[in-house]
């Protein structure tokens, strides 16, 4: 009996060390702060994809040409660094991967693509874009996710 004690006792201690080695090991170690989890780009992906992004998203929402109210001036979204920037030669794989990050696969009328522009949800700087959810630039917006 006294020798399985002991045993029992030296196990305890090895234990007891091992584990004081262990947190000693680890407070040596330094902290790294990675930032802010990154969005996953590929998080939101519409129906649409890429080829609709670019046939109808690119020149009916983003690139209104000389319109007033186009996304792509200069200063606005393009090199103006108001959030969501597109490149200022357009890159339509890159500009999507962009607008991406601002999109909502689950709830699409909750995107931020849609909100800031749309009249009286979200401030945008460039003013309303959209005034209700009936406006054709909506609609062609949901249809992406269909």
């Amino acid at each position: 009996m006294g020798t399985h004690r002991s045993s029992a006792t030296a196990a305890s201690a090895l234990v007891a060390g091992l584990a004081l080695t262990a947190v000693t090991a680890l407070a040596g170690c330094p902290t790294v702060d990675l930032g802010d989890t990154p969005t996953e780009i590929g998080l939101c992906n519409p129906a649409g994809g890429l080829a609709y992004f670019q046939a109808q998203i690119w020149p009916n929402i983003i690139d209104r040409g000389a319109a007033a109210n186009s996304c792509a001036k200069v200063a606005c979204h393009v090199g103006g660094g108001n959030g969501l920037e597109f490149p200022m030669t357009i890159d339509y794989p890159t500009a999507y991967k962009r607008t991406q990050i601002y999109l909502n696969c689950g709830s699409p009328e909750a995107s931020l693509f849609l909100t800031k522009p749309l009249a009286g949800i979200d401030p945008h700087s460039g003013g309303d874009l959209f005034a209700d959810m009936n406006d054709p630039a909506v609609q062609l917006f949901l249809a992406w996710f269909k």
